[in-house]
């Protein structure tokens, strides 16, 4: 299974595409990331503006692009700290919904906290303890403190980058002034906080998202680019990270873009970083960090695995949503999987069998087996009138993955399995075009006459060979236990299949293959099994084939 979880956050929108393995860990396959900046306006209850909000847009709309290349089989997305405060929040994810079809979600900070720690202690060895996770976003400051995946304690803090930067940063370079008044806003916020972390302790911390892992980068370089694969769980010490906060303090925004190593879309939110990275590492008592590449959005896909195995697993064993999506509808209504399985595979084999003749192609055998797999769904309901339950479950069983003209053609299928042959006075068939009437009714003759290969719900029947001449067209039984049922079922549901292919139909049991006496099996399954002798009269064709005429009258 495929996943694609998507963070929109304050400062920029991530996506990750990621394959869950067997064991529910996940391999990342691509990743994408836009600077939106969708906190420049919107924090502290503003509205996002028109700007931000329409790159925002095309950013995911590019995302879906992507995720649907990848044929992924969910999407899971997240909004944080930015459209969290912003008073047209819920107009923005609906437009989200609107443009690309994607269901964001608000998610509390307290929630961010908890799937940030999820990803951070995935990434990184904890074994040795405890460990505080430290997220900086571009509206937000995450810190979480727990074992494994067991968070202990949970911070959401109005500390992000953005929202400092925006608030103490006046001059560039920063002046010493601003940079205490920002010291000295950080300690009183975070003060009562590290306190409390500190009496819990803690083995190491984890620094995790964009702007740690761009200090942390700066702290390795030392003047040099480095690789995303040379910080994974890097450790950073606070003497390396203070003399970064030196470099980026003392330069204005231009030296800044101008560091190797540096991104330049962050250089004018890095001093702010370097301030409260630094603080906070003093705050707690601590000398050094951990560097984490993971965060929010392998937080999202690693709690969709957790929450959803069942559903991964069906999704391992069925990869196309069209079968998936039948088999769990099937299952929400209790069918009886044996049988439906039986029918299938005797609806196919008269499918396949009499290609020739009908001339219907790979989507109408598609729709066959669904609607077998399918037609006796609405005993769900009640057992009376239960094709018509059948059809009306198909309908409205939100079937992925099918155009509503299929799921139209299946639902008929199901209904005319039994009773009632198809009429232009019905509702639904009659508004059908001719060529998709023709079949209907021939898909719908070959699941009555399938149907009646399992009259006994027993399997009896193993297999079943289509012969068919000029006039006629005889089923051959193997079987695989007392036919005798079977025989006659599908004999007398014969008339419909003999008015769609223009021929006789008689079944029998093949003779090579009857089952021997001493070999068990009933007495009356070891008699030679009789035609059922008003199966093929010419009042009975004659009634079939004006029923499903489809220039006859109502």
């Amino acid at each position: 299974m495929r996943i694609a979880a998507i963070d929109i956050g304050t400062n920029s929108v991530h996506m990750i595409v990621v394959q869950v393995r067997p064991d529910h860990s996940f391999e990342i396959v691509d990743r994408e990331k836009e600077m939106v900046r969708l906190g420049a306006g919107g924090l502290g209850g503003r509205a996002l503006t028109e700007l931000t909000m329409r790159s925002a847009l095309q950013a995911l709309t590019k995302f879906k692009r992507l995720a649907e290349s990848h044929e992924v089989d969910e999407v899971v997305a997240a909004a944080t700290s930015a459209v969290r405060e912003a008073e047209n929040g819920r107009e923005f994810l609906a437009a989200i919904r609107q443009r690309t079809g994607i269901e964001a979600r608000v998610i509390s900070g307290t929630e961010e906290a908890r799937l940030i720690h999820r990803a951070a202690v995935y990434g990184v060895d904890v074994s040795d303890g405890a460990a505080l996770v430290i997220d900086i976003g571009g509206g937000s400051v995450e810190l979480t403190l727990g074992r494994s995946s067991q968070v202990r304690v949970a911070h959401s803090l109005k500390l992000g980058v953005i929202r400092l930067t925006e608030r103490f940063v006046h001059s560039d370079p920063v002046t010493g002034a601003d940079e205490r008044r920002m010291v000295s806003y950080i300690t009183e916020v975070l003060t009562p906080i590290t306190e409390k972390i500190r009496s819990r302790g803690f083995a190491r911390v984890v620094g995790t998202s964009g702007t740690i892992l761009s200090l942390g980068a700066l702290a390795v370089g030392e003047g040099r680019a480095v690789g995303s694969d040379a910080l994974r769980n890097r450790r950073v010490s606070l003497k390396q990270l203070r003399r970064v906060r030196r470099d980026l303090t003392a330069l204005d925004l231009a030296g800044r873009i101008g560091i190797p190593g540096l991104d330049p879309r962050r250089a004018d939110l890095a001093v702010a970083g370097s301030i409260l990275i630094c603080t906070m590492l003093r705050l707690l008592g601590a000398r050094e960090l951990t560097l984490c590449d993971l965060a929010l959005r392998e937080g999202l896909a690693l709690d969709y695995i957790h929450r959803n195995r069942a559903h991964i697993a069906r999704v391992e064993q069925y990869p196309d949503v069209r079968r998936r999506s039948v088999i769990e509808l099937a299952e929400r209504c209790n069918y009886s999987e044996p049988h439906a399985r039986q029918v299938v595979r005797m609806a196919l084999a008269l499918f396949d069998q009499t290609s020739t003749i009908h001339g219907l192609g790979a989507r109408e055998r598609e729709w066959l087996e669904y609607a077998a797999m399918l037609h006796d769904i609405g005993v769900h309901i009640s057992y009376s009138r239960h094709h018509k339950h059948s059809c009306y479950l198909i309908m409205n069983g939100d079937l992925r993955g099918f155009e509503p003209q299929e799921i139209e053609v299946m639902a008929l299928v199901a209904r005319y399995h039994r009773r009632g042959l198809p009429k232009r006075s019905h509702g639904g068939y009659g508004d059908l075009s001719g060529t998709r009437r023709r079949t209907v009714r021939t898909l719908a003759a070959m699941l009555r006459v399938a149907e009646g290969l399992d009259r006994s719900h027993a399997q009896s029947v193993a297999a079943v060979a289509v012969a068919a001449g000029a006039h006629d067209c005889l089923l051959k039984l193997t079987p695989a236990g007392d036919t005798e049922l079977e025989l006659w079922a599908a004999q007398r549901n014969a008339g419909p299949l003999e008015s769609v292919l223009g021929r006789i139909v008689r079944c029998e049991v093949d003779a090579k293959r009857r089952r021997q006496p001493g070999r068990g099996g009933t007495a009356a399954g070891r008699r030679r099994q009789p035609v059922h002798p008003g199966a093929t009269t010419p009042r009975r064709r004659a009634a079939a084939r004006g029923a499903d005429d489809p220039d006859a009258p109502a």
